[in-house]
């Protein structure tokens, strides 16, 4: 069965589905088709933000079908190798926070109190 996943890296989401059985490897390649990046440029994180390790499989860390549901994705962090060719090193894990909506204008919250019915005063 399918597991659907959320995969945050600063302002980027991409939602994708893979099997349980899925390894970490082979869900890198996925996303190496969508973002360009090598494999071996990509750091995964799990929901306790540890490092994945590329031959264990999804089910392992815990992303079953009854966990990672398409209404409610399981979110990974992802973290791409720096630029820099004389410096190894990865950037840190940074998952920029959804805004939030707008407040409602007064005239909805009204409609919204009434929930179609009437009023009294």
């Amino acid at each position: 069965m399918d597991v659907f996943l959320m995969i945050r890296r600063q302002k980027t989401t991409i939602f994708t589905d893979a099997k349980e059985n899925t390894t970490v490897s082979e869900l890198k390649r996925m996303i190496e088709g969508i973002l360009k990046v090598k494999p071996s440029d990509q750091i995964l994180y799990n929901k306790d933000n540890i490092p994945m390790e590329d031959e264990q499989t999804l089910l392992y860390y815990g992303i079953t079908m009854s966990t990672a549901k398409a209404q409610a994705p399981a979110q990974l962090g992802l973290a791409i190798r720096l630029n820099n060719v004389a410096t190894p090193e990865f950037e840190c894990l940074e998952i920029t926070p959804y805004s939030s909506p707008p407040d409602l204008p007064d005239v909805m919250k009204n409609q919204e109190a009434a929930n179609g019915q009437e009023q009294i005063a």
